[in-house]
């Protein structure tokens, strides 16, 4: 058996399931696993015909949950997210054979269709038994199979309608040819296959590429890997890989796994994980995550996570939960789903009584029958079945591929109704460390100088602020010479001999006790009024400059706030840094919300006053420290990067450390919602209209047949029309 792979937090098994036709379908699946023992929850899809089953406990045998699938009447085959690359292969051979069917049924129901529109010749009637005789047996095996696997369990689908409109007029042909009774409809049953077979085929292609981010992910996992094994270049399959082997990695290759950087430096392209185009600068001691392309030199990465503990694995599950759960929406149309077919056997026997009544005498019987015979076939619920879970398996997948993984289908849901988005101040809305933004001489000392002997006193210090300023000395490329009688004092700064001169850089009150004067500056209260750090650089017994630091916006985060205030979203900001820092970067932003000085505990009390206020809220944070923010919001959104995508909380998790993510988050969850709208309302009217028009004898079954395919098709190709959402079109 393949190995399973179960999330951890969860408990969580993956099924894929075979047979199901439409929403009857997962319906019946659905219930055979809730009775299984065990079984907390489950998520059927029948575009990517899986199943996602949560646990409460351990199962001692998965085969429990196989059985039970198919005592239902459908096969299961327990699967790891990894096994997702070969049903998509399996996916794709369906798709040719039912391609072959077709172009069988064709061939033979032509010149069906030629022949019965022919003036009657001796042994016209055989001929088309002939032509027809094969179209069932070919096509319409696998709808025989099927319906009598759910009659056996007392259930009716999708195949059950298909084969008793087909059947029913090939086998009423037959007696009428046999006992000379009058209409032959043989070309009806035999195009009923085709044009359904053609339909299968089409949805089959349809269904394969809702899932092609992921198969293309997956694509880019190596096979093999080269492993250093005692001195040695050994080439070993990549499932062989084990945590600490040591890797080498070529220009031009994809990392086998998730590692560190031992030796050797490179650009590798994230752009699976990230969304990004650019590559990564990688050296010794940094992360590289599997299936990411290294583009320029060798490096030699030690392997620290395999299997399905690879962020690529992950994302793969995570994407394959969020296809297999349901939006709320998709709860009502399945429990009408699980009453449609019967009701539709209903009106087509009351179909054909009624016309058996009210017809003139000769035609009734068959007026009847093809009017019965179009109510069966036109009715199929597979549309209905299609429209939420295709469209939410195209907007994972395309989210996915921009970085944005979403947990839920019901995470879309709400996101399409935000209404404010609270942003986490440090380390969302900032860098999350301090950068020196300025440098301020208050003698006659060039900038660089000030920051020189400020960054030479720093140089052996392991504060973050003597850290931002070393780093701020070398981008400036200034060049720093070995302090002497280096002198912390812990909470107020350090000092040194630069040079043979006494430095000292902290705070005021350092400056005082080392008995430096200093009687302020109008720099010093500007800086300090706007929230900033400043530190004093003395030499010898005078000041000579300030430098200011400060948690800095990034880069992009003005755009995405104006993004989302494009989309009609409020935005408010939270953090537990002061007011007067929170204040300033609130005034960099043109947010006029915020709450500043707020403890993690407190923050959840926010969020739920914020709903208060009839506020459909979204909380973006780091995923640890905001985590009762997240679960308190109606919509959680955890920034992360792409190493940590298990540790992370929230509803919807960003990979990309990418504040545009969010915007382009809410704006994928409205246009898919917009498109399981539009499927919902097309698949309802096309029931609604087809049937009542197919019972008064007006609709053809063949053109019933033709009609039944396309809206599965249609509902697919509108779903599809989701893989051209742009990251740049989230301010619509």
């Amino acid at each position: 058996m393949r190995d399973v792979m179960k999330d951890k937090a969860e408990n969580q098994l993956t099924l894929a399931i075979s047979g199901m036709s439409c929403a009857s379908c997962v319906s019946r699946v659905e219930r055979a696993l809730r009775a299984v023992p065990g079984v907390d929850a489950v998520g059927v899809s029948l575009a990517s015909e899986t199943a996602n089953v949560k646990l409460r406990g351990d199962l001692e045998d998965p085969q429990i949950l196989v059985k039970a699938v198919e005592g239902a009447g459908y096969g299961a085959q327990v699967i790891s997210s990894l096994d997702r690359l070969s049903a998509t292969t399996e996916q794709a051979g369906k798709a040719r054979s039912q391609m072959i069917l077709f172009l069988v049924g064709l061939a033979l129901s032509v010149p069906l269709m030629v022949v019965s529109f022919l003036s009657h010749f001796p042994g016209q009637g055989y001929l088309l038994l002939a032509l027809a005789t094969p179209v069932q047996i070919a096509l319409g095996w696998q709808f025989y199979r099927n319906s009598y696997r759910a009659l056996a369990h007392r259930q009716a689908n999708m195949d059950v309608l298909v084969a008793l409109g087909s059947s029913t007029a090939y086998v009423y042909s037959t007696a009428s040819l046999l006992l000379h009774l009058g209409h032959l409809y043989f070309e009806t049953g035999a195009m009923i296959l085709t044009l359904i077979t053609l339909g299968r085929w089409l949805e089959a292609v349809a269904k394969r590429r809702t899932s092609e981010a992921i198969s293309r992910l997956l694509l880019l996992a190596p096979e093999t890997a080269t492993v250093i094994r005692g001195g040695e270049e050994v080439q070993v399959p990549t499932k062989e890989v084990v945590i600490g082997d040591l890797l080498l990695v070529r220009p031009g290759e994809h990392i086998p796994v998730d590692g560190v950087v031992e030796a050797g430096s490179s650009a590798v392209d994230e752009a699976m994980i990230s969304g990004e185009s650019l590559p990564v600068e990688k050296v010794p001691g940094d992360q590289v995550i599997g299936a990411t392309l290294n583009q320029m030199g060798a490096i030699k990465v030690r392997a620290t996570r395999v299997g399905g503990e690879t962020v690529l694995a992950q994302i793969v599950e995570l994407v394959d939960h969020a296809q297999a759960s349901k939006a709320p929406v998709q709860h009502l149309v399945d429990r009408i789903a699980s009453y449609f077919v019967p009701i539709v056997i209903g009106i087509a026997i009351l179909t054909f009584f009624v016309w058996a009544i009210v017809s003139p005498g000769g035609t009734a019987f068959s007026r009847g029958l093809l009017a019965a015979v179009a109510v069966l076939v036109v009715a199929c619920p597979c549309a209905l079945g299609l429209a939420t879970p295709a469209a939410v398996t195209v907007g994972t997948g395309v989210a996915a591929k921009l970085g944005i993984l979403i947990r839920e289908a019901s995470a879309l849901e709400t996101a399409h109704r935000v209404s404010m988005v609270v942003l986490d101040k440090t380390g969302t809305l900032t860098v999350g460390r301090p950068r020196v933004t300025s440098v301020v001489p208050l003698e006659d000392l060039p900038e660089k100088e000030v920051l020189r002997l400020a960054a030479a006193a720093e140089s052996l210090s392991e504060h973050p602020l003597a850290r931002a300023i070393v780093a701020e000395a070398r981008h400036e490329d200034v060049s720093l010479p070995e302090p002497e009688g280096f002198e912390a004092l812990p909470g107020f700064g350090v000092s040194a001999q630069v040079g043979g001169r006494m430095v000292s850089v902290g705070s005021l009150e350092m400056l005082r006790r080392q008995g430096v004067a200093f009687n302020g500056s109008p720099e010093l209260e500007t800086m300090e009024g706007e929230g900033k750090t400043v530190a004093l650089v003395a030499l010898d017994d005078r000041v000579v400059g300030l430098v200011a630091l400060a948690d800095t916006l990034k880069p992009e985060a003005k755009e995405a706030v104006g993004l989302l205030r494009d989309q009609g979203v409020k935005v408010a900001i939270l953090s537990g840094d002061r007011e007067a820092p929170t204040a300033t970067i609130a005034r960099q932003l043109g947010v006029d919300r915020y709450f500043a000085g707020i403890l993690p505990a407190e923050k959840a009390a926010i969020v739920r006053r914020l709903q208060a206020e009839g506020e459909v809220v979204a909380m973006v944070g780091d995923g640890i420290n905001d985590a009762p923010a997240l679960v308190q919001a109606d919509l959680g959104m955890a920034l992360g990067s792409g190493t940590d995508i298990a540790k992370e909380t929230g509803d919807i998790l960003l990979v990309r450390d990418d504040l545009r993510a969010i915007p382009q988050a809410l704006a994928l969850s409205r246009r898919t919602f917009s498109s399981i709208r539009q499927n919902l309302f097309w698949a309802s009217i096309y029931n609604l209209a087809a049937i009542p028009v197919a019972a008064t004898g007006l609709l053809n079954p063949i053109i019933a047949a033709g009609a039944m395919a396309f809206s599965s098709v249609s509902v697919l190709t509108n779903s599809l029309r989701l893989r051209r959402f742009k990251a740049r079109a989230s301010a619509r």
